[in-house]
């Protein structure tokens, strides 16, 4: 969520970037806010003169009382209650304004980075990085959802009938091989300091709150309504949640975690090629990236994340490409997203396996993290993440790139987690 401070003393600039994300009737909505804002700091004005006054007004009747000039004191009591009620109606008239204010502010989307490109679909990303060889495949290769049939990896039918669409069933070789990458990333993320940890796959409104998830994506998220809990769209949601409310320690940042969880996601559903198989699922498994940054280095860090998951597909010997969001392709709450895409050498397209995004303060405001600067000051820290790796895709770029008339090729890296070399 964006702050009313950084939105009064920065309107134009607010205006102009939130502009670059497509943002429609931005300016009605940010003059509503100022507006009430106005209204907002009068109303506070109010009340601070009436606390004011009554405090001075308590000092007098003590000094009376202690005089023993108790008529005189009785007599400013009762202005001393007048006051109070005053004062409460300005809290409640306060109370108000301040909630419509921030039922305004939740729908407003965070203010993307300077250097995001203008831009209304994928086709206005930039590609920044491309990075192996495309493979050629022999004459009889086939798309993965043929392979895992044919090796009997995955059962997607069965999956329909226990759950649905969207919800595939791993087997054998195919569990292990889910198993192995699983096992794989959060190797390499512990290996560059990230603390793994292993959340809730279900969080709270004001988790999901938290993060950005409500009101934004309410639509996109499985719903628990007997016990008012999210099945998780990311580990990104209970992970950051650790940090709210918190005020870490400036030398204890950046703060890095890691954790491996199931993710949901109600998408909505469609036809053809792009959503078949592992392309598009409600269920899948993702190793997740998550760090507490400040705010001078978050940039920094950012880069790193992303050269840290480009690291992971070079070592699954996987051509892929780096993508920097334009305005409009951007999550609600990012203030700048590099996508990652492997080439799926089958289906002749690329497939998103990571988005390393920078959330700024956007998602820190609503938690309420902050850390203490040098200076004794309460700040609020930055957040970021990313995916590291989500499986289905990588799964499918694996199983198409490496077929070959003896078999799928596991990459050599992966070989001592899977236990064997070769899927036959």
């Amino acid at each position: 969520m964006l702050q009313l401070n950084y939105i009064r003393e920065n309107t134009a600039d607010v205006l102009k970037r939130l502009a670059i994300k497509n943002f429609k009737d931005a300016e009605t909505i940010i003059s509503s806010v100022l507006q009430l804002d106005v209204k907002r700091r009068a109303i506070q004005q109010s009340t601070d003169a009436v606390k004011a006054e009554a405090n001075i007004i308590a000092k007098q009747i003590g000094m009376l009382m202690k005089e023993g000039k108790k008529e005189e004191a009785e007599n400013l009591k009762l202005k001393t209650g007048q006051l109070k009620q005053s004062e409460k109606e300005f809290d409640e008239e306060l109370a108000t304004i301040e909630k419509e204010i921030h039922d305004i502010l939740v729908q407003v989307p965070n203010t993307p980075h300077l250097s995001v490109p203008a831009g209304k679909t994928p086709e206005d990303n930039i590609t920044i990085l491309e990075h192996g060889t495309i493979p050629t495949l022999y004459e009889g290769n086939t798309p993965h959802w043929d392979l895992t049939t044919k090796y009997n990896l995955i059962d997607f039918e069965l999956g329909v009938k226990i759950a649905g669409a969207g919800f595939p069933v791993y087997k054998g070789k195919g569990a292990r091989l889910q198993r192995a990458l699983i096992n794989f990333f959060l190797d390499r993320a512990t290996a560059q300091g990230y603390l793994e940890v292993q959340p809730p796959i279900v969080v709270n409104e004001e988790s999901g709150y938290g993060t950005g998830q409500l009101p934004d994506k309410e639509g996109q998220m499985y719903f628990i309504g007997e016990d008012k809990l999210y099945l998780i769209p990311t580990a990104e949601v209970p992970i950051t949640n650790l940090y709210r409310d918190v005020i870490v320690k400036e030398i204890d940042l950046p703060i890095k975690n890691c954790g491996y969880t199931p993710c949901f996601r109600r998408e909505a559903g469609s036809y053809g090629k792009d959503v078949r198989g592992l392309n598009r699922l409600h269920q899948f498994d993702k190793v997740e990236i998550v760090q507490i940054a400040p705010p001078e280095k978050s940039y920094q860090i950012l880069e790193e994340m992303r050269d840290y998951v480009a690291g992971l597909l070079k070592e699954l010997e996987l051509p892929f490409r780096i993508l920097k969001l334009c305005g409009g392709d951007m999550s609600f709450g990012s203030a700048l997203t590099y996508d990652l895409e492997v080439y799926s050498a089958a289906q002749s397209r690329w497939l998103e396996v990571s988005s390393v995004s920078n959330f700024e303060t956007f998602q820190t405001n609503r938690l309420k993290c902050r850390y203490k600067d040098g200076t004794g000051k309460t700040q609020l820290a930055h957040s970021l993440n990313g995916s590291a790796l989500a499986l289905p895709r990588i799964v499918a770029a694996l199983l198409e790139n490496n077929q070959s008339p003896k078999g799928i090729v596991i990459p050599k890296v992966l070989v001592p987690y899977c236990g064997f070399e070769i899927i036959d």
